[in-house]
């Protein structure tokens, strides 16, 4: 039977954006089927104990941006640590994402595009002309804008955020496999390892 990697993640974070190809590569190499599943952060970090970065300490901000120069580096991923629209409320882009998935569109090239949308060509992902654009850019049909907004997409995104509250993610991205959490682009070569050994899952 294939195995399956549960990909909790947000157009916002820019971590899901440096992880996201090599992530891909990896599930393709492993031949495992990636099940996409947006959150939003927001709500998630309320629900987890996580703290939204305006509110963490100035010593917590000024690391995250050294961290993001680093991995920027190490993983060639062009990205402006500081985009012109950010942050923004990604809710309208993950739930595309959604609306993408229920018309059995291939989604991985998509959510691509959106985070390079904010953190390489920062562009306004909170505008629907903006994204407008983006779709046909990729030869997606118009229409799934409208589908973002319905009911069918929230119901979704808010079983995703459910579902991460159960399988124990508390950020983005976050990979689970056999119900072990791999968070955080900077343990792929983890997922990596696990995959290859084929290894029971840890658990707490």
């Amino acid at each position: 039977m294939s195995r399956s990697i549960d990909y909790y993640f947000s157009v916002v974070s820019p971590w899901a954006f440096i992880g996201h190809a090599r992530f891909l590569d990896l599930a393709q190499r492993h031949g495992v089927r990636v099940n996409f599943r947006p959150v939003q952060l927001g709500d998630l970090f309320a629900e987890t104990g996580g703290l939204p970065l305006a509110k963490r300490h100035p010593a917590r901000q000024r690391y995250r941006l050294v961290e993001l120069k680093r991995w920027r580096e190490a993983r060639g991923v062009d990205l402006h640590v500081k985009p012109a629209h950010w942050p923004f409320d990604p809710k309208q882009a993950d739930r595309l994402i959604i609306a993408a998935q229920i018309a059995g569109h291939d989604v991985g090239p998509l959510a691509q595009r959106l985070m390079a949308g904010v953190w390489q060509r920062e562009e306004n992902l909170a505008d629907a002309a903006t994204l407008a654009t983006l779709l046909a850019e990729l030869g997606l049909p118009s229409e799934l804008l409208d589908a973002a907004a319905q009911d069918r997409t929230a119901t979704i995104y808010q079983a995703n955020h459910d579902a991460a509250i159960e399988a124990d993610v508390f950020g983005s991205p976050a990979y689970v496999l056999d119900g072990e959490v791999f968070w955080g682009q900077d343990r792929i070569e983890l997922l990596d390892a696990a995959l290859s050994s084929g290894r029971a899952p840890f658990t707490p």
